[in-house]
């Protein structure tokens, strides 16, 4: 822990001005040898990430990628209007189609599909409260799982909903299989293969059960009201700007991240409001500097494991449908299994 920690500080401090050297460099088609700092820098990307090439030429491309998206994270500072830092994280040395490829899953674009989103509708107009956060209740949130190379966003996101739904509902923590249906995770452990297996959840006892499941309003405060008061939910984004994320509030505009273009599944788990800030837009609208505003915002649990991000989390701005997190705004009804009374036919 101690070494991490070490060498998460030494990438920072070296990060400092070095993002806007190479970004300079870029602008200017300088062909000229990569940078000392730059190489330094990527020294300890590759130890803390423990990533090693096959041979010169796939080290010097990777080199390349790096310097490349180092200089776009520090495009994507610049560009946030909230309070979100990019820089070097776990995918700093893969191309945008890599990443994409790796980590998201088949982009879902054009309109979301009719199905039918209004559940409770009579309750929709209860208050919500200023703050949720599901974490802060024992045995609801499971640990942040990290799906390596397998395209199984979506599976971690749905397991999670349902976990922390059965933790709500009966006070009860289960962890369940991310490759084995309803089973637990002890019983049938991810693997993390891209190689297809068959499936043996038929093998293991179910420890929870699931009745249906309902897609919510595309709307922000019915989808905070619906989380504040049933629990978390799944939601489908654009993973864009989640491949450079560090920590922070992102607020994109439609043009930084096209909210019809969602290709990653995570878990909503809260929203709040950040502390007043120095509003980042001051600048650019000619307003004073001293400009201070509060940030409202979602908190999503992610499954590219706790060195990424905000220890696994991430916070996106709520109320402009920030990345088109109200595309798809799913969640399961869990409930123990009903007992049927035996049927015949009459004869």
């Amino acid at each position: 822990m101690a070494m991490t920690v070490y060498l998460s500080c030494l990438l920072v401090l070296s990060m400092a001005g070095l993002a806007q050297g190479i970004k300079s460099s870029l602008r200017s088609q300088d062909p000229g040898p990569q940078p000392l700092e730059l190489k330094q820098a990527f020294t300890l990307f590759q130890i803390q990430y423990n990533r090693s090439y096959s041979n010169p030429e796939e080290y010097a491309r990777r080199l390349d990628i790096f310097a490349h998206n180092l200089a776009q994270a520090q495009q994507l500072e610049e560009e946030d209007l909230g309070t979100a830092e990019f820089g070097v994280t776990p995918f700093s040395d893969l191309t945008e189609e890599e990443f994409g490829r790796l980590y998201g899953h088949r982009r879902m674009d054009g309109e979301a599909p009719k199905v039918g989103r209004e559940v409770g509708s009579e309750e929709w107009g209860e208050s919500v409260p200023p703050t949720c956060d599901w974490r802060k209740l024992d045995g609801v949130i499971s640990s942040v799982k990290k799906q390596e190379s397998c395209s199984c966003c979506w599976a971690m996101a749905a397991a999670g909903n349902i976990e922390a739904l059965w933790g709500i509902k009966y006070r009860q923590s289960v962890e369940l299989s991310v490759q084995g249906g309803l089973a637990s995770e002890k019983d049938y452990p991810f693997q993390g293969q891209v190689k297809p297996h068959r499936c043996l959840a038929k093998k293991h006892k179910k420890v929870a059960w699931i009745q249906d499941f309902i897609m919510l309003p595309d709307n922000e405060q019915k989808i905070a009201w619906y989380l504040a008061t049933q629990g978390p939910i799944t939601v489908t984004i654009n993973m864009k700007l989640l491949k450079l994320y560090k920590k922070g509030v992102i607020e994109a505009t439609p043009t930084s991240c096209d909210p019809f273009l969602v290709d990653h599944s995570v878990l909503l788990v809260g929203f709040g409001k950040s502390e007043s800030v120095a509003d980042r837009r001051a600048g650019a609208a000619g307003a004073q500097p001293q400009s201070r505003r509060s940030i409202p915002f979602w908190i999503l649990k992610n499954s590219w494991g706790t060195k990424w991000g905000e220890k696994g989390y991430f916070r996106l701005y709520r109320g402009n449908n920030t990345c088109g997190i109200t595309k798809y705004p799913l969640t399961a009804r869990v409930d123990q299994p009903a007992k049927k009374r035996p049927v015949s036919c009459p004869p």
